[in-house]
Protein backbone atom coordinates (compact mmCIF):
# COMPACT_ATOMS: atom_id res chain seq x y z
CA UNK A 1 0.00 0.00 0.00
CA UNK A 2 2.72 2.43 0.76
CA UNK A 3 6.57 2.21 -0.47
CA UNK A 4 8.39 3.72 2.75
CA UNK A 5 11.65 2.82 0.64
CA UNK A 6 10.68 5.14 -1.92
CA UNK A 7 9.99 9.16 -3.02
CA UNK A 8 9.22 10.85 -0.16
CA UNK A 9 10.34 8.82 2.47
CA UNK A 10 13.23 6.81 1.97
CA UNK A 11 13.57 5.00 5.00
CA UNK A 12 15.43 2.38 6.14
CA UNK A 13 14.91 -0.66 7.59
CA UNK A 14 15.37 0.71 11.45
CA UNK A 15 12.67 3.42 10.43
CA UNK A 16 10.66 1.44 8.54
CA UNK A 17 10.29 -0.64 11.72
CA UNK A 18 9.36 2.41 13.98
CA UNK A 19 6.31 2.89 11.70
CA UNK A 20 5.16 -0.01 12.34
CA UNK A 21 5.78 -0.80 16.08
CA UNK A 22 4.27 2.53 16.76
CA UNK A 23 1.25 2.07 14.91
CA UNK A 24 1.09 -1.23 16.42
CA UNK A 25 1.40 -0.41 19.74
CA UNK A 26 -1.31 2.54 19.43
CA UNK A 27 -4.81 2.40 21.08
CA UNK A 28 -7.74 3.62 18.95
CA UNK A 29 -7.42 6.67 20.56
CA UNK A 30 -4.26 7.44 19.67
CA UNK A 31 -4.73 6.27 15.98
CA UNK A 32 -7.31 8.08 15.39
CA UNK A 33 -6.08 11.07 16.96
CA UNK A 34 -2.86 10.99 14.30
CA UNK A 35 -5.43 11.81 11.59
CA UNK A 36 -6.64 15.55 12.77
CA UNK A 37 -5.19 18.72 12.39
CA UNK A 38 -6.38 21.60 14.78
CA UNK A 39 -6.24 25.04 14.60
CA UNK A 40 -5.15 26.11 18.21
CA UNK A 41 -6.69 29.01 20.04
CA UNK A 42 -4.22 29.62 22.87
CA UNK A 43 -0.63 29.43 23.40
CA UNK A 44 -0.88 28.50 27.14
CA UNK A 45 0.26 25.65 28.32
CA UNK A 46 -2.51 24.22 29.90
CA UNK A 47 -4.51 24.06 26.97
CA UNK A 48 -1.44 22.44 24.77
CA UNK A 49 -1.26 20.24 27.40
CA UNK A 50 -5.23 18.96 26.98
CA UNK A 51 -5.07 19.33 23.58
CA UNK A 52 -2.06 16.53 22.56
CA UNK A 53 -2.94 14.57 25.94
CA UNK A 54 -7.25 13.98 24.89
CA UNK A 55 -6.78 14.13 21.57
CA UNK A 56 -3.02 12.42 20.52
CA UNK A 57 -3.31 15.06 17.66
CA UNK A 58 -1.14 14.17 14.43
CA UNK A 59 -0.81 18.09 13.22
CA UNK A 60 -1.62 21.46 14.29
CA UNK A 61 -1.77 24.71 12.47
CA UNK A 62 -2.08 28.42 14.79
CA UNK A 63 -2.77 31.78 14.12
CA UNK A 64 -0.73 34.79 13.34
CA UNK A 65 1.54 35.90 15.83
CA UNK A 66 4.99 37.15 17.19
CA UNK A 67 7.83 34.29 16.20
CA UNK A 68 8.86 33.87 19.76
CA UNK A 69 4.84 33.01 20.70
CA UNK A 70 5.25 30.42 18.01
CA UNK A 71 8.31 28.53 19.32
CA UNK A 72 7.10 28.73 22.80
CA UNK A 73 3.98 27.18 22.14
CA UNK A 74 5.64 25.07 19.32
CA UNK A 75 7.60 23.84 21.84
CA UNK A 76 4.86 22.70 24.81
CA UNK A 77 3.43 21.02 21.72
CA UNK A 78 6.19 18.87 21.77
CA UNK A 79 6.69 18.32 24.89
CA UNK A 80 3.02 16.56 25.31
CA UNK A 81 3.14 14.72 21.89
CA UNK A 82 3.53 11.20 22.24
CA UNK A 83 4.91 11.19 18.60
CA UNK A 84 6.14 14.55 17.09
CA UNK A 85 3.49 16.54 15.93
CA UNK A 86 3.16 17.97 12.59
CA UNK A 87 3.49 22.03 12.88
CA UNK A 88 2.30 24.06 9.87
CA UNK A 89 2.00 27.61 8.66
CA UNK A 90 1.03 29.42 6.01
CA UNK A 91 4.19 30.72 4.03
CA UNK A 92 2.81 31.69 0.43
CA UNK A 93 4.10 34.57 0.45
CA UNK A 94 7.22 34.16 2.86
CA UNK A 95 7.98 34.52 6.13
CA UNK A 96 5.09 37.02 7.40
CA UNK A 97 3.06 34.01 7.08
CA UNK A 98 5.24 31.81 9.62
CA UNK A 99 5.05 34.38 12.29
CA UNK A 100 3.73 38.24 12.22
CA UNK A 101 7.81 39.20 12.24
CA UNK A 102 8.64 37.07 9.81
CA UNK A 103 10.02 38.50 6.50
CA UNK A 104 7.43 39.05 3.49
CA UNK A 105 8.41 38.14 0.24
CA UNK A 106 6.31 38.40 -2.48
CA UNK A 107 2.73 37.45 -3.56
CA UNK A 108 3.00 34.60 -6.22
CA UNK A 109 1.42 35.93 -9.16
CA UNK A 110 4.05 38.74 -8.27
CA UNK A 111 6.76 36.65 -8.58
CA UNK A 112 5.59 35.35 -11.68
CA UNK A 113 5.35 38.36 -13.33
CA UNK A 114 9.23 38.22 -12.85
CA UNK A 115 9.42 35.20 -15.09
CA UNK A 116 12.31 34.55 -12.64
CA UNK A 117 12.06 30.75 -10.41
CA UNK A 118 15.55 32.00 -8.60
CA UNK A 119 12.68 33.95 -6.86
CA UNK A 120 10.32 31.80 -6.00
CA UNK A 121 13.47 29.40 -4.37
CA UNK A 122 14.34 31.96 -2.89
CA UNK A 123 11.25 32.53 -1.39
CA UNK A 124 10.85 28.84 -0.56
CA UNK A 125 14.47 28.93 1.29
CA UNK A 126 13.33 32.38 3.48
CA UNK A 127 10.24 30.41 4.67
CA UNK A 128 11.51 27.60 4.98
CA UNK A 129 14.66 28.71 7.46
CA UNK A 130 12.06 30.86 9.58
CA UNK A 131 9.72 27.77 10.06
CA UNK A 132 12.66 25.72 10.91
CA UNK A 133 13.50 28.81 13.40
CA UNK A 134 10.09 29.19 15.28
CA UNK A 135 9.93 25.29 15.83
CA UNK A 136 7.35 24.53 12.98
CA UNK A 137 8.03 21.66 10.00
CA UNK A 138 5.60 21.94 7.67
CA UNK A 139 4.91 24.72 4.98
CA UNK A 140 0.93 24.64 3.47
CA UNK A 141 2.36 25.82 0.26
CA UNK A 142 3.60 26.38 -2.73
CA UNK A 143 -0.18 26.88 -4.05
CA UNK A 144 -0.47 25.07 -7.31
CA UNK A 145 -3.56 26.61 -8.99
CA UNK A 146 -3.71 27.89 -12.46
CA UNK A 147 -5.22 31.56 -12.43
CA UNK A 148 -7.69 30.81 -15.97
CA UNK A 149 -10.20 32.72 -14.93
CA UNK A 150 -9.55 36.24 -14.04
CA UNK A 151 -12.48 36.51 -11.50
CA UNK A 152 -11.15 33.52 -9.08
CA UNK A 153 -10.57 36.06 -6.58
CA UNK A 154 -9.78 32.96 -4.04
CA UNK A 155 -6.09 32.36 -6.34
CA UNK A 156 -6.00 35.34 -8.28
CA UNK A 157 -2.70 36.65 -6.19
CA UNK A 158 -1.99 33.25 -5.32
CA UNK A 159 -1.18 31.21 -7.87
CA UNK A 160 1.98 32.04 -10.03
CA UNK A 161 0.00 32.71 -13.32
CA UNK A 162 -2.46 31.73 -15.91
CA UNK A 163 0.44 29.19 -17.68
CA UNK A 164 1.04 25.47 -16.53
CA UNK A 165 4.88 25.61 -17.49
CA UNK A 166 5.30 28.76 -15.18
CA UNK A 167 3.16 27.45 -12.41
CA UNK A 168 4.83 24.45 -12.66
CA UNK A 169 8.42 25.61 -12.75
CA UNK A 170 7.22 28.56 -9.81
CA UNK A 171 5.88 25.77 -7.72
CA UNK A 172 9.08 23.59 -8.40
CA UNK A 173 11.83 26.22 -7.38
CA UNK A 174 9.99 26.78 -4.44
CA UNK A 175 9.84 23.76 -3.20
CA UNK A 176 13.34 23.05 -3.64
CA UNK A 177 14.12 26.34 -1.43
CA UNK A 178 11.88 24.92 1.48
CA UNK A 179 13.98 21.39 1.31
CA UNK A 180 17.02 23.45 1.30
CA UNK A 181 16.47 23.84 5.06
CA UNK A 182 16.26 19.66 7.08
CA UNK A 183 13.72 18.78 8.35
CA UNK A 184 10.61 21.15 6.83
CA UNK A 185 7.85 19.62 4.34
CA UNK A 186 6.40 21.04 1.59
CA UNK A 187 2.46 20.82 1.23
CA UNK A 188 1.06 21.51 -2.04
CA UNK A 189 -2.06 22.96 -2.72
CA UNK A 190 -5.19 22.52 -4.01
CA UNK A 191 -5.45 19.23 -5.39
CA UNK A 192 -7.43 18.78 -8.48
CA UNK A 193 -6.79 22.11 -8.99
CA UNK A 194 -8.48 25.49 -8.60
CA UNK A 195 -8.81 28.81 -10.49
CA UNK A 196 -11.95 28.45 -12.94
CA UNK A 197 -14.61 29.00 -10.83
CA UNK A 198 -15.15 32.61 -10.07
CA UNK A 199 -16.98 31.41 -6.57
CA UNK A 200 -14.51 30.96 -3.24
CA UNK A 201 -14.79 27.19 -1.42
CA UNK A 202 -14.90 28.98 1.45
CA UNK A 203 -18.60 30.08 0.94
CA UNK A 204 -19.95 28.43 -2.04
CA UNK A 205 -18.60 25.13 -4.62
CA UNK A 206 -15.85 25.17 -6.59
CA UNK A 207 -15.56 23.57 -9.67
CA UNK A 208 -13.05 22.51 -12.48
CA UNK A 209 -14.52 21.75 -15.60
CA UNK A 210 -11.69 20.04 -17.41
CA UNK A 211 -11.77 16.83 -18.82
CA UNK A 212 -8.62 13.81 -17.74
CA UNK A 213 -6.94 14.69 -21.25
CA UNK A 214 -7.06 18.54 -20.60
CA UNK A 215 -6.64 18.51 -16.35
CA UNK A 216 -3.46 15.85 -17.53
CA UNK A 217 -1.62 18.35 -19.84
CA UNK A 218 -2.56 21.36 -17.18
CA UNK A 219 -2.69 20.57 -13.57
CA UNK A 220 -1.60 17.06 -13.95
CA UNK A 221 1.56 18.50 -15.15
CA UNK A 222 2.39 20.34 -12.64
CA UNK A 223 1.64 18.61 -9.96
CA UNK A 224 3.19 15.78 -11.54
CA UNK A 225 6.69 17.89 -11.62
CA UNK A 226 6.31 18.59 -8.01
CA UNK A 227 5.68 14.78 -7.59
CA UNK A 228 8.77 13.71 -9.56
CA UNK A 229 11.06 16.39 -7.76
CA UNK A 230 10.03 14.86 -4.45
CA UNK A 231 6.60 16.77 -3.06
CA UNK A 232 6.47 15.26 0.67
CA UNK A 233 2.41 16.15 1.16
CA UNK A 234 -0.59 17.78 -0.74
CA UNK A 235 -3.20 19.24 0.50
CA UNK A 236 -7.01 18.25 -1.08
CA UNK A 237 -9.15 20.93 -2.17
CA UNK A 238 -12.92 20.72 -2.03
CA UNK A 239 -13.09 21.13 -5.80
CA UNK A 240 -15.79 19.27 -8.01
CA UNK A 241 -14.30 17.61 -11.25
CA UNK A 242 -17.57 17.09 -13.23
CA UNK A 243 -16.80 16.66 -16.76
CA UNK A 244 -13.77 14.19 -15.12
CA UNK A 245 -16.15 12.22 -13.39
CA UNK A 246 -18.55 11.99 -16.47
CA UNK A 247 -15.73 10.08 -18.16
CA UNK A 248 -15.31 7.82 -16.10
CA UNK A 249 -19.00 7.08 -14.87
CA UNK A 250 -21.40 8.34 -18.24
CA UNK A 251 -24.35 7.67 -15.58
CA UNK A 252 -23.24 9.82 -12.67
CA UNK A 253 -25.81 12.76 -11.90
CA UNK A 254 -24.89 15.81 -10.03
CA UNK A 255 -25.85 15.15 -6.80
CA UNK A 256 -23.69 12.29 -6.44
CA UNK A 257 -20.76 14.03 -7.85
CA UNK A 258 -18.13 14.69 -4.69
CA UNK A 259 -15.42 17.57 -4.47
CA UNK A 260 -11.86 16.17 -4.44
CA UNK A 261 -11.43 15.64 -0.65
CA UNK A 262 -14.30 13.55 -0.81
CA UNK A 263 -14.03 11.27 -3.97
CA UNK A 264 -12.10 8.56 -4.28
CA UNK A 265 -11.78 8.58 -7.83
CA UNK A 266 -9.82 11.92 -7.77
CA UNK A 267 -8.23 11.40 -4.22
CA UNK A 268 -7.30 8.04 -4.84
CA UNK A 269 -7.14 6.56 -8.47
CA UNK A 270 -6.28 9.99 -10.11
CA UNK A 271 -3.57 10.90 -7.59
CA UNK A 272 -1.97 7.60 -6.11
CA UNK A 273 -2.63 5.43 -9.07
CA UNK A 274 -2.41 7.82 -12.19
CA UNK A 275 0.14 10.17 -11.10
CA UNK A 276 1.82 7.70 -8.27
CA UNK A 277 1.93 10.26 -5.35
CA UNK A 278 3.12 7.79 -2.57
CA UNK A 279 3.11 10.87 0.16
CA UNK A 280 0.35 12.11 2.71
CA UNK A 281 -2.82 14.00 1.83
CA UNK A 282 -4.26 16.24 4.12
CA UNK A 283 -7.85 17.79 3.11
CA UNK A 284 -8.43 21.64 2.98
CA UNK A 285 -9.91 23.41 6.10
CA UNK A 286 -13.04 21.08 6.98
CA UNK A 287 -15.54 23.96 7.88
CA UNK A 288 -15.12 25.30 3.88
CA UNK A 289 -18.95 25.43 2.11
CA UNK A 290 -17.07 23.32 -0.30
CA UNK A 291 -16.78 20.78 1.16
CA UNK A 292 -19.79 20.78 4.19
CA UNK A 293 -22.87 21.44 2.06
CA UNK A 294 -22.66 17.75 0.10
CA UNK A 295 -23.40 15.62 3.44
CA UNK A 296 -23.63 15.57 7.32
CA UNK A 297 -20.61 16.03 8.68
CA UNK A 298 -20.83 12.93 10.69
CA UNK A 299 -20.88 11.00 7.41
CA UNK A 300 -18.38 13.67 5.81
CA UNK A 301 -15.17 12.79 8.28
CA UNK A 302 -14.87 9.19 7.09
CA UNK A 303 -15.92 9.86 4.07
CA UNK A 304 -13.03 12.11 3.59
CA UNK A 305 -10.02 9.18 5.18
CA UNK A 306 -12.21 7.03 3.08
CA UNK A 307 -11.77 9.07 -0.40
CA UNK A 308 -7.53 8.76 0.21
CA UNK A 309 -6.77 11.58 2.74
CA UNK A 310 -4.72 10.94 5.31
CA UNK A 311 -5.20 13.69 7.48
CA UNK A 312 -8.36 16.25 8.19
CA UNK A 313 -7.67 19.76 8.64
CA UNK A 314 -9.44 21.34 11.38
CA UNK A 315 -12.32 20.03 14.06
CA UNK A 316 -15.38 21.81 14.45
CA UNK A 317 -16.23 21.01 18.09
CA UNK A 318 -13.07 19.03 18.94
CA UNK A 319 -14.82 16.20 21.50
CA UNK A 320 -17.57 15.87 18.73
CA UNK A 321 -15.50 15.01 15.74
CA UNK A 322 -12.83 13.03 17.71
CA UNK A 323 -15.69 11.03 18.82
CA UNK A 324 -17.66 10.78 15.18
CA UNK A 325 -14.02 9.59 13.84
CA UNK A 326 -13.30 7.23 16.38
CA UNK A 327 -16.85 5.77 15.95
CA UNK A 328 -16.47 5.02 12.57
CA UNK A 329 -13.28 3.26 12.95
CA UNK A 330 -14.47 1.18 16.16
CA UNK A 331 -17.62 0.18 13.49
CA UNK A 332 -15.61 -0.08 10.64
CA UNK A 333 -16.93 2.04 8.38
CA UNK A 334 -12.84 3.22 8.24
CA UNK A 335 -11.25 -0.22 7.76
CA UNK A 336 -8.19 -1.40 9.40
CA UNK A 337 -6.45 -1.40 6.45
CA UNK A 338 -7.22 2.25 5.41
CA UNK A 339 -6.61 2.98 8.51
CA UNK A 340 -2.93 1.34 8.75
CA UNK A 341 -2.25 2.88 4.96
CA UNK A 342 -3.17 6.63 6.30
CA UNK A 343 -1.16 5.91 9.66
CA UNK A 344 1.58 4.95 7.56
CA UNK A 345 2.02 7.35 5.49
CA UNK A 346 1.62 10.11 8.88
CA UNK A 347 4.47 8.34 10.64
CA UNK A 348 6.34 7.94 7.28
CA UNK A 349 6.59 11.19 6.65
CA UNK A 350 7.18 12.50 10.22
CA UNK A 351 10.36 9.44 9.75
CA UNK A 352 11.69 10.61 6.74
CA UNK A 353 13.07 13.99 8.26
CA UNK A 354 13.80 11.91 11.15
CA UNK A 355 11.82 13.09 13.73
CA UNK A 356 11.24 9.99 15.65
CA UNK A 357 14.58 9.91 16.38
CA UNK A 358 14.95 13.51 17.78
CA UNK A 359 14.52 14.46 21.39
CA UNK A 360 11.35 16.19 21.93
CA UNK A 361 13.46 19.54 23.44
CA UNK A 362 15.77 19.40 20.14
CA UNK A 363 12.49 19.39 17.80
CA UNK A 364 12.31 22.88 17.90
CA UNK A 365 15.27 25.62 17.57
CA UNK A 366 16.83 27.96 20.29
CA UNK A 367 15.88 31.97 20.68
CA UNK A 368 19.51 32.48 19.00
CA UNK A 369 18.69 30.84 16.17
CA UNK A 370 15.22 32.42 15.70
CA UNK A 371 16.76 35.95 16.17
CA UNK A 372 18.92 35.03 13.69
CA UNK A 373 16.33 33.90 11.00
CA UNK A 374 14.51 36.71 11.52
CA UNK A 375 16.96 39.53 11.20
CA UNK A 376 18.94 37.87 8.41
CA UNK A 377 19.33 40.75 5.95
CA UNK A 378 19.88 38.40 2.86
CA UNK A 379 16.43 37.14 3.47
CA UNK A 380 15.00 40.94 3.89
CA UNK A 381 16.70 41.95 0.25
CA UNK A 382 14.77 39.56 -1.78
CA UNK A 383 11.44 41.15 -1.83
CA UNK A 384 13.09 44.90 -3.51
CA UNK A 385 14.69 43.00 -5.64
CA UNK A 386 11.31 41.56 -6.74
CA UNK A 387 9.80 44.32 -7.04
CA UNK A 388 12.23 45.70 -8.99
CA UNK A 389 11.78 43.14 -11.70
CA UNK A 390 7.60 42.34 -11.26
CA UNK A 391 6.73 46.01 -12.56
CA UNK A 392 4.49 45.22 -15.02
CA UNK A 393 3.59 47.85 -18.22
CA UNK A 394 0.40 46.15 -19.37
CA UNK A 395 -0.95 48.78 -21.46
CA UNK A 396 0.58 51.50 -22.99
CA UNK A 397 -1.50 53.21 -26.10
CA UNK A 398 -0.04 56.30 -26.00
CA UNK A 399 3.28 55.92 -25.90
CA UNK A 400 5.32 58.90 -24.79
CA UNK A 401 3.34 59.15 -21.27
CA UNK A 402 6.80 57.95 -20.24
CA UNK A 403 8.69 58.82 -18.40
CA UNK A 404 7.24 61.67 -15.87
CA UNK A 405 9.01 64.34 -15.09
CA UNK A 406 8.80 67.41 -13.12
CA UNK A 407 8.89 69.60 -16.80
CA UNK A 408 6.59 67.56 -19.04
CA UNK A 409 3.96 67.09 -15.80
CA UNK A 410 4.80 69.07 -13.15
CA UNK A 411 0.80 69.10 -11.12
CA UNK A 412 0.09 65.71 -10.59
CA UNK A 413 -3.48 64.52 -9.44
CA UNK A 414 -3.91 61.20 -7.84
CA UNK A 415 -6.80 59.39 -7.56
CA UNK A 416 -7.31 57.18 -4.71
CA UNK A 417 -10.06 54.36 -5.80
CA UNK A 418 -10.93 51.79 -3.08
CA UNK A 419 -12.56 48.68 -3.39
CA UNK A 420 -15.84 47.73 -0.59
CA UNK A 421 -15.34 48.63 2.53
CA UNK A 422 -16.77 45.12 4.55
CA UNK A 423 -17.18 44.24 7.59
CA UNK A 424 -14.04 42.67 8.05
CA UNK A 425 -12.21 45.00 6.71
CA UNK A 426 -13.44 47.46 9.61
CA UNK A 427 -13.10 45.21 11.94
CA UNK A 428 -9.28 44.61 10.67
CA UNK A 429 -8.71 48.16 10.92
CA UNK A 430 -9.87 48.67 14.02
CA UNK A 431 -7.65 46.08 15.50
CA UNK A 432 -4.95 47.77 13.56
CA UNK A 433 -5.44 50.66 15.45
CA UNK A 434 -8.13 52.04 13.45
CA UNK A 435 -8.55 53.18 9.91
CA UNK A 436 -6.16 56.03 10.07
CA UNK A 437 -3.42 54.86 11.97
CA UNK A 438 -1.49 54.44 8.83
CA UNK A 439 -0.49 56.59 6.07
CA UNK A 440 -2.75 55.29 3.40
CA UNK A 441 -0.25 53.94 -0.43
CA UNK A 442 -1.72 57.25 -1.98
CA UNK A 443 -0.81 59.31 0.56
CA UNK A 444 3.22 57.56 0.54
CA UNK A 445 2.98 58.04 -3.27
CA UNK A 446 2.09 61.13 -3.01
CA UNK A 447 4.97 61.92 -0.95
CA UNK A 448 7.42 60.67 -2.85
CA UNK A 449 6.44 61.87 -6.10
CA UNK A 450 6.59 65.77 -4.58
CA UNK A 451 10.15 64.77 -3.34
CA UNK A 452 11.04 64.17 -7.03
CA UNK A 453 9.87 67.39 -7.48
CA UNK A 454 6.43 67.16 -8.77
CA UNK A 455 3.67 68.92 -7.02
CA UNK A 456 1.33 66.04 -6.71
CA UNK A 457 -1.90 65.97 -4.73
CA UNK A 458 -4.65 63.23 -3.77
CA UNK A 459 -8.20 64.33 -5.14
CA UNK A 460 -11.33 65.20 -2.73
CA UNK A 461 -14.11 64.00 -4.52
CA UNK A 462 -17.47 65.95 -3.78
CA UNK A 463 -18.68 63.40 -1.84
CA UNK A 464 -15.62 63.02 0.49
CA UNK A 465 -16.39 66.46 1.05
CA UNK A 466 -19.75 66.33 1.95
CA UNK A 467 -18.44 63.39 4.67
CA UNK A 468 -16.12 66.29 6.18
CA UNK A 469 -19.14 68.36 6.36
CA UNK A 470 -21.11 65.98 8.44
CA UNK A 471 -18.78 65.11 10.58
CA UNK A 472 -17.76 68.41 11.27
CA UNK A 473 -21.64 68.78 12.58
CA UNK A 474 -22.03 70.79 9.76
CA UNK A 475 -25.41 70.47 6.99
CA UNK A 476 -24.71 68.50 4.33
CA UNK A 477 -24.24 70.60 1.05
CA UNK A 478 -26.32 68.39 -1.43
CA UNK A 479 -24.95 71.02 -4.24
CA UNK A 480 -21.72 69.56 -3.81
CA UNK A 481 -23.10 65.86 -5.39
CA UNK A 482 -23.00 67.94 -8.45
CA UNK A 483 -20.22 69.78 -8.49
CA UNK A 484 -18.32 67.32 -10.07
CA UNK A 485 -19.91 68.03 -13.49
CA UNK A 486 -17.95 71.43 -14.11
CA UNK A 487 -16.68 72.53 -17.74
CA UNK A 488 -14.15 70.73 -18.98
CA UNK A 489 -11.53 73.50 -19.43
CA UNK A 490 -12.00 74.12 -15.50
CA UNK A 491 -11.22 70.57 -14.91
CA UNK A 492 -8.25 69.78 -17.12
CA UNK A 493 -6.51 73.45 -16.05
CA UNK A 494 -6.42 71.70 -12.41
CA UNK A 495 -3.53 69.57 -13.15
CA UNK A 496 -1.05 68.19 -16.35
CA UNK A 497 -1.48 64.16 -15.62
CA UNK A 498 -3.56 62.26 -13.69
CA UNK A 499 -2.67 58.91 -11.86
CA UNK A 500 -5.51 56.60 -11.00
CA UNK A 501 -4.16 54.66 -7.85
CA UNK A 502 -6.35 51.64 -7.57
CA UNK A 503 -6.07 49.87 -4.17
CA UNK A 504 -8.47 47.09 -4.42
CA UNK A 505 -7.80 44.32 -2.57
CA UNK A 506 -10.75 41.86 -3.45
CA UNK A 507 -13.76 42.60 -5.21
CA UNK A 508 -14.68 45.52 -7.29
CA UNK A 509 -13.80 49.12 -7.23
CA UNK A 510 -16.45 51.60 -5.92
CA UNK A 511 -16.33 55.16 -7.72
CA UNK A 512 -18.34 57.66 -5.48
CA UNK A 513 -19.46 59.59 -9.02
CA UNK A 514 -21.37 58.25 -11.67
CA UNK A 515 -21.79 61.64 -13.38
CA UNK A 516 -18.83 63.59 -14.04
CA UNK A 517 -16.59 63.11 -10.26
CA UNK A 518 -13.04 62.45 -10.99
CA UNK A 519 -12.84 58.66 -9.53
CA UNK A 520 -13.68 57.52 -13.16
CA UNK A 521 -11.19 57.94 -15.45
CA UNK A 522 -13.91 59.48 -18.12
CA UNK A 523 -11.05 62.04 -19.22
CA UNK A 524 -8.20 60.01 -20.60
CA UNK A 525 -8.92 61.90 -23.94
CA UNK A 526 -8.27 65.14 -22.43
CA UNK A 527 -5.40 64.75 -20.22
CA UNK A 528 -2.58 61.92 -19.69
CA UNK A 529 -4.11 59.33 -17.39
CA UNK A 530 -1.60 56.04 -15.93
CA UNK A 531 -3.99 53.40 -14.56
CA UNK A 532 -1.81 51.97 -11.31
CA UNK A 533 -3.19 48.83 -9.53
CA UNK A 534 -1.20 48.15 -6.35
CA UNK A 535 -3.06 44.88 -5.34
CA UNK A 536 -5.91 42.79 -7.56
CA UNK A 537 -4.04 42.91 -10.93
CA UNK A 538 -7.30 43.07 -13.01
CA UNK A 539 -8.22 46.62 -12.81
CA UNK A 540 -9.13 47.17 -16.76
CA UNK A 541 -12.34 44.96 -16.12
CA UNK A 542 -13.51 47.78 -14.31
CA UNK A 543 -11.48 50.40 -16.66
CA UNK A 544 -11.09 49.52 -19.48
CA UNK A 545 -10.47 52.74 -21.07
CA UNK A 546 -7.52 53.35 -19.40
CA UNK A 547 -4.71 53.83 -22.15
CA UNK A 548 -1.69 53.47 -19.88
CA UNK A 549 -2.31 50.85 -16.87
CA UNK A 550 0.49 49.53 -14.95
CA UNK A 551 0.54 46.29 -12.23
CA UNK A 552 2.87 46.51 -9.17
CA UNK A 553 1.09 43.60 -7.14
CA UNK A 554 1.59 45.11 -3.73
CA UNK A 555 2.06 48.57 -2.22
CA UNK A 556 4.92 48.26 0.46
CA UNK A 557 7.39 51.08 0.57
CA UNK A 558 9.98 49.25 -1.59
CA UNK A 559 7.38 48.43 -4.25
CA UNK A 560 6.63 52.05 -4.14
CA UNK A 561 9.97 53.17 -4.37
CA UNK A 562 10.64 50.94 -7.30
CA UNK A 563 7.39 52.30 -9.27
CA UNK A 564 8.39 56.22 -8.93
CA UNK A 565 11.70 55.36 -10.01
CA UNK A 566 10.30 53.46 -13.26
CA UNK A 567 8.09 55.91 -13.85
CA UNK A 568 10.67 58.89 -14.12
CA UNK A 569 12.84 56.36 -15.69
CA UNK A 570 10.42 55.07 -19.00
CA UNK A 571 9.26 51.68 -20.30
CA UNK A 572 12.41 50.21 -20.20
CA UNK A 573 12.36 50.27 -16.90
CA UNK A 574 8.56 48.01 -16.69
CA UNK A 575 10.83 44.27 -16.24
CA UNK A 576 7.73 42.11 -15.41
CA UNK A 577 5.25 40.12 -17.94
CA UNK A 578 1.73 40.11 -17.49
CA UNK A 579 1.60 36.11 -15.56
CA UNK A 580 -2.48 36.28 -15.85
CA UNK A 581 -4.36 37.86 -18.38
CA UNK A 582 -4.24 41.10 -16.94
CA UNK A 583 -7.40 42.09 -20.28
CA UNK A 584 -9.97 39.95 -18.42
CA UNK A 585 -10.37 38.30 -22.06
CA UNK A 586 -12.43 41.37 -22.53
CA UNK A 587 -12.21 42.75 -26.02
CA UNK A 588 -13.12 46.80 -24.78
CA UNK A 589 -10.04 46.60 -22.59
CA UNK A 590 -7.96 46.28 -25.75
CA UNK A 591 -9.14 49.89 -27.04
Amino acid sequence: MVDLRAKPYYLNDEDIAWVENTIASMTDEEKVGQLFWQLTSSNQEEYLKDLMETYHLGGCRYNGMPGQFVLNQNRILQKYAKVPVFIACNPEKGGDGVCVDGTPVAAQVKIGATRKPEYAQAMGRVSGAQIKATGCNMAFAPVADITYNWECEEVLARAYGNDHELVATMAKAYMDGIHETEGVYACAKHFPGNGQDYRDAHISNNVNHFTHDKWMQTYGHVYKTLIDGGLDAIMGGHILMPEYMAEINPDITPDTIMPGTLCKEIMTDLLRGELGFNGMVVTDASHMVGMTNRMKRVDMLPAAINAGCDMFLFFNDPAEDFATMLNAYKTGIIGEERMVEALTRILGLKAAKGMHKMAKEDLCGSDEQLKEALGNPEFKAVAPAISKDALTLVKYKDEGILPITPEKYKRIMLVNIKGADTPMGKLMAIAMGGAGAKKRPVDKLCDKLNEKGFEAFVYESPLDKMLKQVEAGGKMDLNLYFAGKNAISEFVSGQDLVISFFDVAGGHPTFGLSKGGGEIPWYVHELPVVGISVNKPTMLADAPMLRTYINTYDSSEHTLDALVDALLTGPEAFKGTDPIDAYCGMFDTHM
